[in-house]
């Protein structure tokens, strides 16, 4: 079983495209299914009009998906319940702090320690504050929710990892989740982050295979630290090529890389996509 899971914050590109068609192909050739997820938990940023443009583009490159679709934003109770469970055994504690107080409160961003995206590591501030955090919810004070990754690296035990797989093989990756700091797992406006639906997700699901690109290989780390948290079996993963503009930068939606309705309107085919993909 494996996945496309988009989200829903602007028009899918030749990259989302590559992606789709990869899994697609993959579930083929293994006599699998490829499932369809609609990952919008930001409710800021996820449009409908952006669901029925995913929708629009699959279709058109000729992609199909059994039903019903997955949508994270109406499984919000199931992500609670999820980060309550960390909550009770102790392995996650309320963040009160903005990004501006972060920021002040880092003596140095150029020497600070930094995780795989290269933000400085959150230096624990509201790790221990004990009672106090109670009243401050009470009284509803905004906060995230934080994996105090100390806590949750005793209690899954020393050894990480998954097994990657290719078109040769597979192998044993090791995992070091510790290289994220204390990682936001629920954001203040809704009880999950990116990390803990989409483990959540992929465990309900049945997804044996997860393929997506190589800019979430080391988001893996803290993924596998997650499912073992939560009893969840780990998926094989691949992380493929990510497709790069003119200027060797990846190609994204914030970035203004040309849509796949753009290439749409300026006449290109479904057929012209996939061979200029390698999907011909």
């Amino acid at each position: 079983m494996l996945r496309f899971a988009p989200s829903p914050n602007g028009r899918l590109h030749l990259g989302h495209a590559y992606s789709a068609l990869l899994n697609a192909d993959l579930a083929a050739r293994m006599g699998g299914v490829c499932r369809l997820r609609i990952e919008d938990i930001d409710p800021a940023r996820s449009k409908p009009d952006f669901v029925h443009g995913i929708v629009t583009d699959l279709a058109w490159l000729g992609l199909t998906y059994p039903e019903p679709v997955r949508h994270q934003s109406r499984h919000m109770a199931d992500y609670r319940a999820a980060l309550d469970g960390l909550i009770g055994r102790g392995l996650a504690y309320p963040c009160f702090c903005s990004r501006g107080q972060i920021r002040a409160r880092i003596a140095s961003g150029i020497d600070s320690p930094r995780d795989p995206d290269g933000v400085p590591l959150y230096p624990g501030t509201c790790r221990h504050l004990g009672p106090a955090a109670g009243d401050r919810i009470a009284r509803g004070d905004p906060h995230t929710w934080r994996l105090d990754m100390a806590a949750a690296t005793r209690r899954a035990g020393p050894t990480h990892g998954y097994v990657a797989f290719d078109g040769t093989g597979a192998h044993r990756v090791a995992a070091d989740p510790t290289r994220w700091g204390d990682a936001v797992i629920a954001r203040r406006d809704v009880p999950t982050s990116y990390h803990l639906a989409v483990v959540h997700d992929d465990a309900v699901q049945g997804i044996t295979h997860v393929v997506r690109g190589r800019d979430l290989e080391a988001a893996t780390d803290l993924h596998v630290l997650l499912q073992a948290l939560l009893g969840l079996p780990v998926p094989r993963y691949r992380h493929h090529p990510l497709l790069l503009d003119a200027g060797g930068e990846k190609l994204s939606k914030s970035r203004g890389s040309r849509s796949l309705a753009d290439l749409r309107e300026a006449g290109a085919t479904p057929q012209a996509v996939r061979a200029r993909l390698g999907f011909a």
